[in-house]
Order: C-alpha cells, then sequence, then structure tokens
C-alpha cells in the first residue's frame, strides 16, 4: 500500500476522528459500545497541536492513520481497519521511536494484537493499572523499550 507520512494540520482532524472511531470499532472488542461513545465525546475534543502529531496519507489527503506523541510518551496509534497489517503501523512506529525519541506507551490490556505489536519493537510491560485514565476498568499495560 503506497502512503505517505507527514506532520498534522487542523485540515485532517475530522478524518482522524473517523479513523479512531473505526479502529476502535475493529479493535477494541472488549470495550463495551457505551464506554465507545463515552471515548469518542472525550477524544473529539483533544487538541491535537497539544501533541506530535503524524499522519499517514494516501496521495489524495486520505488520512490512513495517526500517531500522537507527547515527551518520549506514545500517547495513540490508530488505523483505519483496512490498513491494519499493511506496514503503516510499524512506519509510524519506527518513526516516533527513531526520530521522536519515544520510550514508552501505555496499551489497553485487552488489546492483544497491539501489546504483541509494541513487544515486536522491544517494548516490554514494566506496570499495569486495573483502571483506565477514566478510571473505567479496562486494565492498562504500561510498556517501556528496553534499552
Amino acid at each position: 500500500m503506497k502512503f505517505r507520512i507527514d506532520k498534522y494540520q487542523d485540515t485532517y482532524r475530522q478524518q482522524m476522528l473517523e479513523v479512531w472511531e473505526a479502529s476502535v470499532r475493529a479493535t477494541h472488542h472488549f470495550l463495551d459500545p457505551d464506554d465507545i461513545d463515552f471515548y469518542k465525546s472525550l477524544v473529539s475534543n483533544i487538541d491535537f497541536d497539544q501533541f506530535t502529531v503524524y499522519l499517514s496519507l494516501t496521495d489524495k489527503d486520505e488520512v490512513l492513520g495517526f500517531l500522537g506523541v507527547a515527551g518520549k510518551k506514545l500517547e495513540m496509534v490508530f488505523l483505519k481497519p483496512e490498513c491494519i497489517g499493511k506496514g503503516i503501523g510499524r512506519a509510524l512506529t519506527t518513526l516516533a521511536i527513531e526520530d521522536l525519541g519515544v520510550t514508552e506507551v501505555d496499551v489497553n490490556e485487552g488489546n492483544v494484537n497491539a501489546v504483541i505489536f509494541y513487544e515486536s519493537f522491544g517494548f516490554k510491560v514494566y506496570d499495569r493499572t486495573p483502571i483506565d485514565d477514566t478510571g473505567k476498568p479496562y486494565p492498562i499495560l504500561k510498556m517501556r523499550l528496553k534499552e
């Protein structure tokens, strides 16, 4: 699949929100459907300018996926479901590690494929919380890049 990686621009915001929702519905089967709506309301209010955000785009500026970094932490990676397994997430995560200095990521314990994906880069679980940042009962694995 042909794509390019570019820095965030606000013109992509709506597409990013659509990618987020499609990705979560396809990969976060452990979430209660009402909770997806709860998280959607939170995500729709994110100020993406507060993060270092990169997007994967087609030559027609269609958003295929995106990532957001704060400090040394990978805060978000979401892909269109049909783009999973096509190298886009790997390219974005490699950029985050090699160019942005990312060393940490939090992953939903129920998102087993994401855990395996990050382990393939050398991330290891160093802590676990029984709830997420919003207090919902979705355990979070805190992962750190092995030095």
